[in-house]
């Protein structure tokens, strides 16, 4: 196996795009990372944006070089499956989880779901990509226990289960939210959705929300693809070049300091990343989401992120089960924050 133990080994680092709010893609955006990196002979990818057999990388975690920001189902599954990665930090943003039904149903509520038939994104062709069918799971799981219910109290329906990205992050040509188009047809009584664009389809539909999973106080209730959101790397990479890992998260941690104060910027920067407009991006992730980009490894985030592994394995996901806290490596988000301290947390 190539190593990376001479410095000019490593040529270039990548970064995955996921269509969320995260302190990496907005690095990226202001030209940071390439500030950071290419000086030294160290190019910056777009994941989504190389060859196909690169891209493919995103769900199998299988590239040295690559910095994953994104939903935790393909994180965890991978890792599963065996993948060589290591957990370096996990966020939380909330992003309007919500059961939607008809304009016209008499849902007002978690309790009034009993009898419904739900939309349930079919299996894709492995587990890691099958994440759609993950979140309606675990989403309708916790509306359903909010009113007192279970699975056995509602009919499942399988729907088409991609939830692609709209090319050059186009809306008008973004693909329904699974399960969106089934509702509007009458195939189905609620469907479980999230994010920004998620929210504007709904609005076109005429959709409404019957049930938000969002205003629980308890955030056990919350958990799902998106919460917590695992920041993960190879163990390679870590082993022989931490000094990259810890710059990343640097500069990951400056733009979090950034984005707290520049909540416009970071709304059109977000706009462009998940393919969304204003109203979109302000109905998902609210008026102070931009105060909580910074990654953390504590104790909470870790255990919720279990209690998400336990879910996933329950139902189908996963080879094997996940140990969270041997997965996590500590160090490298503790010398960022050391290392940011030092010149006053400033955003640069």
């Amino acid at each position: 196996m190539t190593t990376l133990q001479d410095s000019t080994a490593l040529d270039r680092i990548w970064y995955t795009r996921c269509p969320v709010p995260t302190a990496s893609g907005i690095a990226y955006n202001l030209g940071w990372l390439d500030e950071e990196f290419v000086p030294e002979g160290i190019g910056v990818g777009v994941l989504q944006d190389a060859e196909p057999e690169i891209a493919e990388r995103h769900f199998d975690h299988r590239l040295v070089g690559l910095f994953r920001e994104g939903g935790n189902v393909p994180a965890i599954v991978a890792r599963s499956e065996g993948a060589p990665t290591r957990l370096i930090g996990l966020t939380w943003i909330d992003e309007w989880q919500s059961i939607l039904v008809r304009e016209d149903s008499p849902v007002t509520g978690p309790a009034d779901l009993r009898g419904l038939r739900i939309a349930i994104p079919a299996w894709a062709q492995d587990r890691a990509r099958s994440f759609p069918r993950a979140m309606a799971l675990h989403g309708f799981a916790s509306a359903l226990r909010l009113g007192g219910l279970g699975f056995d109290d509602v009919e499942r329906v399988e729907v088409e289960g991609r939830a692609g990205r709209a090319p050059g992050n186009d809306p008008a040509r973004a693909a329904l939210w699974p399960g969106l188009a089934e509702l509007a047809a009458g195939d189905v009584d609620a469907v479980y959705v999230k994010g920004a664009r998620s929210a504007e389809q709904a609005r076109e539909l005429g959709a409404r929300t019957a049930v938000e999973l969002d205003a629980t106080a308890d955030r056990s209730w919350r958990v799902n693809n998106g919460t917590p959101r695992p920041i993960t790397v190879h163990e390679q990479l870590l082993a022989e070049r931490p000094d990259v890992v810890v710059r990343f998260l640097v500069r990951s941690l400056r733009a979090a300091t950034w984005a707290s104060t520049h909540v416009d910027d970071v709304r059109a920067i977000l706009g462009r990343e998940v393919g969304s407009g204003t109203d979109g991006v302000v109905t998902a992730y609210g008026d102070d989401f931009h105060r909580w980009l910074a990654p953390t490894l504590d104790d909470e985030r870790l255990a919720l992120l279990d209690q998400q592994q336990h879910f996933l394995g329950e139902h189908g996901f996963l080879a094997e089960p996940v140990d969270v806290h041997a997965w996590a490596a500590h160090e490298p988000l503790q010398e960022a924050l050391r290392i940011l301290a030092e010149d006053g947390g400033e955003a640069r």
